[in-house]
């Protein structure tokens, strides 16, 4: 089955990585384990929390990488002598990501309770207008900045 670009529009241009993001949040969407909910802090922050009980800090690893954030764990191993009668905890090991819009901080990881706090910061967008100088043809070059743009306020 071929899947139907939302970005294949002419007026789109340069979306293309956006195609290969969404290809990802797929293949990971459906992955339960470990739960989590992501909460609105504030206007510019937001928060990640994920139920992680039975992991110590020493067992899980949050780091960034290119534009996810990739949170890991690996509990130790069993103790041979134990002897469960039922197992209902969840021992296994996990990876869950997350895309990060550009512009996305991971603030501070803090863990409370068998939950696992991931602080993010969005930073408000600025307006950013650029004014592009309209020559007569033939006279611009394509050699860095003779293309006549130039910063508009």
């Amino acid at each position: 089955m071929t899947r139907v670009s939302v970005f294949n529009s002419p007026h789109m241009l340069g979306f293309d990585h956006f195609e290969r993001v969404l290809d990802r949040i797929a293949k990971t969407s459906g992955e339960g384990y470990p739960p989590y909910n992501i909460e609105q802090i504030g206007e510019i922050g937001l928060r990640i929390t994920l139920a992680v009980a039975g992991f110590t800090m020493d067992c899980l690893q949050v780091s960034i990488e290119d534009n996810q954030l990739v949170i890991r764990g690996r509990q130790a191993e069993d103790d041979p002598n134990r002897i469960f009668l039922h197992r209902g905890i969840a021992a296994r090991q996990f990876q869950r990501a997350f895309v990060l819009a550009e512009g996305i901080e991971v603030k501070n990881a803090t863990m409370d309770n068998g939950l696992l706090h991931i602080d993010l910061q969005r930073p408000l967008p600025e307006t950013r207008v650029r004014t592009v100088k309209i020559e007569q043809a033939g006279s611009n070059t394509i050699d860095g900045n003779a293309l006549g743009v130039s910063k508009g306020k």
